[in-house]
């Protein structure tokens, strides 16, 4: 499958990704869903390899960067995100993906020293900025909210949302190691997204939380579509685009699933964002757009 095929598969199913966690929200806990979305993509995507004769063991050196991946991407990172969208607008957590353009190359820089422009630092800056007006009201009611003896839990999604596109950075750093030890991209996904499951698996047991099985069709047609097309489908798309171009260049994928995700949240989340809040997307989603771009010294060779 052509880059742009895969980068437009990626966008579209992930825009829609966000809205179908909410639809998993209420009937089990959230690290439960996250365990039953990535127990089935697993199962999926190891009987895709046996099917296509793959060996499905790995050594332990290529394991051992499947763990950390499956601990950062499937595991940190979505325990994070459906405990999120409790507390905000699932449009909203979308927008905050979009810095992942600024963690990537940052933590690039840290695990690989590759080099940061200054055109990453300034856009960070306005993104802070949007994010800012995006936000601002809200956390002023929760400030608010809390002194007056609130619980103050639209901070605390705040914090969540951002702690997770932090842990989805470090699995886009750590995937490059993993591409190094093996090229079969679904094997590999396959063992980190059953990392992921064991280690969320245990933190519910840990935590004193309960397996139980909801019963709704909306429960299992959002499990169904984020395990097959939101995990299996997208990720393998993903992760191959990572391989290709690099994960600096993959996170284009940022600025177009918010755009989606929230024009999902006002037909179907009864969003209604103001003047400041849009100006804050538009910053936002901007500044993203402007980090991306080649410079103009590349652009000008034949």
């Amino acid at each position: 499958m052509s880059s742009p095929l895969l980068f437009i598969t990626a966008c579209l199913i992930w825009g829609s990704t966000f809205f179908a966690i909410t639809l998993q929200l209420g009937e089990v806990a959230p690290a439960v869903s996250v365990v039953y979305r990535f127990a089935l993509a697993s199962a999926v995507l190891f009987a895709w390899c046996a099917a296509r004769g793959d060996r499905l063991l790995l050594p332990w050196r290529v394991q051992r960067w499947m763990m950390l991946q499956g601990a950062a991407t499937f595991a940190a990172s979505y325990i994070c995100t459906y405990t999120s969208e409790q507390y905000l607008v699932s449009g909203l957590v979308a927008v905050l993906f979009a810095l992942m353009v600024f963690w990537n190359p940052i933590l690039n820089r840290i695990a690989f020293g590759n080099a940061l422009g200054w055109r990453t630092w300034a856009a960070g800056i306005v993104a802070i900025c949007g994010i800012t007006l995006l936000f601002l009201h809200s956390i002023g009611d929760a400030w608010q909210q809390i002194r007056n003896g609130g619980d103050g839990h639209f901070l605390l999604g705040l914090m969540l949302a951002l702690t997770a596109t932090l842990a989805s950075s470090v699995g886009n750093v750590v995937v490059v190691k993993v591409r190094e030890q093996s090229d079969n991209v679904l094997l590999t996904m396959a063992w980190s997204m059953l990392w992921g499951t064991l280690l969320v698996a245990l933190w519910v047991i840990v935590s004193g939380q309960h397996f139980s099985l909801p019963t709704t069709a909306k429960y299992w047609g959002g499990l169904l579509w984020l395990s097959l097309l939101g995990s299996v489908i997208a990720f393998a798309a993903y992760f191959t685009l990572i391989h290709r171009i690099g994960s600096d260049k993959a996170v284009y994928i940022g600025v177009v699933t918010p755009v989606i995700s929230v024009l999902l949240s006002i037909q179907l989340e009864h969003y209604r964002p103001g003047a400041m809040e849009w100006l804050g997307m538009i910053l936002c989603l901007s500044s993203v757009a402007w980090a991306l771009q080649p410079n103009s010294s590349t652009t000008s060779k034949t």
